[in-house]
């Protein structure tokens, strides 16, 4: 027979038992990326971003394209406009289409999200607009493929049969498509950078790409390129965030071990009483 328990009545119509711990670190957490976010508005001194080698690399496969007169490719995989990755891929992809617009290089980007398409569309029009070269956007090299997951897989990889970009940047959400990107771009020599929190994907890039960034860092690396205030803020605070909570985890495991040892001390001192 199967028994359900009722949950006691929350206090004050939103605190259950056992699950004050995890409001207070939620607040905790909220007000480290409010202050950090307030601050980086502000101007005011906040703790630098680390630059992590995947993005020196932006800059040099770029600049690569350029000499060898072939265009970029870039990639925000499938996630829709809900998904964080494709948020980190916004600030990458604003960066990039800046740099190609300075340089007079060809920027190629496909998409299989439609919303995510009408996004960039603006983004890549705005940058080339802010880098001084509006008649360079070409939006034909903005493309909406197909909503279908493989079907948008075979539209890259002939994309990059017919059009030999010579940098293939892949930051966003990806799923069984990553090895094929990655796949196809090292068969034309690409020097490729790519980037997702999709752990099961990582390896595959590890594999086939020249560079790689792990999980979060690409959140870091969107904030560290766009120098957005808000995405710095919210980076920096979840930071301090976490090690206040690395902080609480050794003071606790410390007090613990003192706590046990000082019961087993007492616990031998009446067995030999």
């Amino acid at each position: 027979m199967v028994v359900f328990q009722l949950a006691a009545d929350p206090v004050l119509g939103i605190l259950y038992a056992g699950r004050t711990m995890q409001l207070l670190t939620m607040i905790i957490f909220s007000a480290f990326v409010y202050v950090m976010i307030r601050r980086a508005r502000a101007g005011l001194p906040v703790p630098a971003i680390r630059k992590i080698p995947g993005l020196e690399a932006v800059d040099e496969a770029i600049g690569r394209a350029t000499e060898m007169g072939r265009p970029v490719h870039f990639a925000p995989g499938i996630g829709g406009i809900t998904n964080a990755d494709t948020f980190a891929a916004w600030a990458f992809l604003g960066h990039i289409a800046k740099l190609c617009a300075r340089y007079d290089t060809r920027l190629i980007n496909t998409n299989r999200d439609y919303l995510v398409h009408t996004i960039n569309e603006e983004l890549i029009r705005q940058s080339y607009l802010e880098a001084g070269r509006p008649d360079s956007y070409n939006p034909d090299d903005v493309r909406y493929l197909t909503g279908s997951q493989f079907g948008y897989a075979a539209g890259v990889l002939g994309m990059m049969q017919r059009e030999r970009p010579a940098a293939n940047i892949l930051i966003g959400y990806f799923f069984a498509e990553s090895m094929l990107f990655a796949e196809g771009g090292a068969n034309i020599g690409a020097i490729q950078i790519a980037g997702t929190t999709n752990t099961v994907q990582l390896p595959f890039f590890l594999a086939a790409c020249d560079y790689t960034l792990l999980g979060e860092e690409i959140y870091a690396g969107g904030a560290y390129l766009s120098k957005e205030p808000n995405l710095i803020g919210t980076v920096v605070g979840q930071d301090w965030g976490r090690i206040l909570t690395f902080v609480v985890m050794v003071i606790g495991c410390a007090l613990a071990n003192l706590a046990a040892a000082q019961g087993t001390a007492f616990k031998n001192y009446l067995l030999t009483k």
